[in-house]
């Protein structure tokens, strides 16, 4: 598909609906792109899978994106970023780009920050490390187990009380969000904290940019196509996301 004299063509993955924020962060920001959207709603939560069931799952949807020889691949999801991005860099030969936690600007202005991620993203070694890293010796991380899963049902219907039931009892005044599925509530969960959230997606769309370089072909209308999953909820979040946010 991404044949030379045409618009190069950026793949995103992930899990569900969390990637789409980062979709519409890179499709605003390169209209000389097309993108295509691979999610796989139907397995979701990727966070409560072991290592090996998201590998293989990660792997079929990365093996239909390669059929379309893109300019580069974007994973929108810090589960499989923490899990597969190794594995991914050394099988497929585009370019792969992966989202991880805000933690280097969440901890160098705060002195008490949490990260909240899902069970598989807490317990990773990639997290552990990022964390040792740049957290500054004053970060945590915290498992949100049923967090991702009740946005993705009920993305059209959130209950403020049900998302803050989901939250741990804690007192921070930084929270990172390891799941791009928690931007959706990063309001709910800013107010419940009393404190700043902060999440990967500019950090990873500047990366992006970089790395997907200048395109031959300007253009003023990217091109969005959705694959796997739910795509017509996926298509209506996205609708909404680029006609609705900044």
């Amino acid at each position: 598909m991404n044949k030379v004299g045409q618009t190069k063509l950026v793949c995103f993955f992930d899990s569900g609906i969390g990637g789409l924020n980062l979709l519409n962060e890179c499709a605003k920001r390169r209209k000389d792109c097309n993108f295509a959207y691979f999610a796989d709603n139907y397995n979701m939560p990727y966070g409560s899978l072991t290592h090996k069931e998201i590998q293989s799952l990660v792997d079929g949807k990365f093996q239909l994106m390669s059929y379309l020889n893109p300019a580069a691949a974007v994973v929108a999801c810090n589960t499989v970023t923490a899990e597969c991005i190794q594995f991914l860099r050394q099988k497929y030969s585009f370019p792969i780009i992966g989202i991880q936690p805000a933690v280097k600007p969440a901890a160098a202005n705060h002195k008490n920050c949490v990260v909240l991620a899902t069970p598989a993203t807490a317990n990773s070694q990639s997290l552990k490390n990022l964390v040792q890293e740049h957290g500054g010796g004053h970060t945590k991380v915290i498992a949100c187990p049923d967090l991702a899963a009740y946005i993705e049902n009920n993305i059209f219907n959130l209950d403020r009380k049900e998302v803050q039931r989901l939250l741990p009892k804690i007192e921070c005044d930084s929270i990172v969000l390891g799941c791009t599925h928690y931007i959706y509530v990063g309001e709910i969960i800013s107010s419940f904290y009393n404190c700043p959230v902060f999440d990967g997606i500019k950090g990873t769309a500047n990366r992006f940019e970089t790395i997907i370089g200048n395109c031959d072909f300007p253009s003023d209308h990217s091109e969005i196509t959705f694959f796997g999953g739910d795509c017509m909820k996926n298509s209506r979040i996205f609708s909404y996301l680029s006609n609705n946010k900044n």
